[in-house]
């Protein structure tokens, strides 16, 4: 099991950049796969990005493919979330998400954070 709490989250204009991180605890972190989803007000959560165990492989959704790249501390038992050129519709909770599936990261991970808010101001 572990257990996921993100932060870097905060107010930033257009154009900005953010990074939010994601602890984890536990000792088998780099057993699992990491992924990082968002919701926004009246939306359903959706996919962002994701990180395999072992670092080599990332995915992440096509609105943000060139602005957001996901990264991973095995050492430091944490993922990050580096976000530029951030836009008014970026705004969202962030929620660290992991599996220990690849695929079911991307989709339906076991284990959540408790979210951290980003807002971006036009």
């Amino acid at each position: 099991q572990v257990q996921l709490v993100e932060s870097g989250g905060g107010l930033v204009q257009a154009g900005g950049s953010l990074r939010l991180s994601c602890a984890a605890s536990g000792r088998t972190f780099s057993s699992y796969n990491m992924g990082w989803f968002r919701q926004a007000p009246g939306k359903e959560r959706e996919f962002v990005a994701a990180i395999k165990w072992s670092g080599d492989t990332t995915y992440d959704t096509d609105s943000v493919k060139g602005r957001f790249t996901i990264s991973r501390d095995n050492a430091k038992n944490s993922v990050y979330l580096q976000m530029n050129s951030l836009k008014a519709e970026d705004t969202a909770v962030y929620y660290c998400a992991a599996d220990q599936s690849f695929r079911r990261v991307l989709t339906t991970p076991n284990y959540w954070g408790q979210g951290t808010q980003v807002t971006v101001s036009s």
